[in-house]
């Protein structure tokens, strides 16, 4: 198979993890309700960020460290849906306050960023992914690692967007029913027990997965 076959082959298994619901589509999913159409793309930018990450620890082999020492793995699979939990916990501990009006952000673009890269740095998805797919992808025949590695990242990154984006738009289209302050509040509480779902269902299929 030539190297460009291969790019696409990486392009359809990227796109079948993404699309799937979990902790970045979850985190991506709150900041948008929540804050609006700007930081929800912000929060995208910071899930892209940490995608860097996961290409480089691929890239270098950090990936299978990880799978001969499952215990780093277990640790990693805990704080990221921790982590999660806490952001819905926080979400749902500070109901009251989210009666919006459009337009109104409760979190700043730094710290969306910031979240972002380190939602998915924790997520346990993407070390499934990078310890089941990059060995298969990155080859030293098809030239130096780091350019591989940045053509793999901006496949990711682009799929990313496109997914992701989608998402962000949809949610955005919705959100005016936060401009009443019992319809922001309920929506605040579903997004907090979303992100806990999604914590909870994280780490167990991430368990059994691995």
């Amino acid at each position: 198979m030539t190297h460009f076959a291969h790019l696409w082959l990486f392009f359809v298994l990227v796109l079948s993890v993404v699309v799937q619901p979990g902790m970045d589509m979850a985190y991506i999913l709150g900041s948008t309700l929540t804050s609006g159409l700007r930081i929800g793309f912000i929060a995208i930018f910071g899930i892209m960020g940490g995608a860097v990450y996961h290409v480089t620890i691929g890239t270098l082999g950090i990936g299978v460290l990880l799978k001969i020492f499952p215990a780093a793995f277990d640790l990693m699979l805990l704080a990221g849906s921790i982590y999660l939990a806490w952001i819905g916990y926080s979400i749902i501990r500070n109901a009251v306050a989210f009666r919006l009006q459009p337009g109104t952000k409760i979190q700043t673009v730094a710290q969306t960023f910031r979240r972002g890269v380190l939602t998915n740095v924790l997520n346990p998805k993407a070390y499934l992914f990078t310890l089941a797919v990059y060995p298969q992808f990155i080859r030293p025949e098809y030239g130096p690692l780091m350019l591989q590695a940045s053509v793999m990242w901006l496949i990711v990154a682009a799929v990313q967007l496109g997914v992701y984006g989608f998402v962000v738009v949809a949610a955005g289209s919705v959100r005016h029913w936060l401009a009443s302050p019992y319809s922001a509040v309920l929506v605040s509480r579903i997004v907090g027990i979303v992100l806990i779902l999604g914590a909870v269902f994280t780490a167990i299929s991430g368990w059994r997965n691995f």
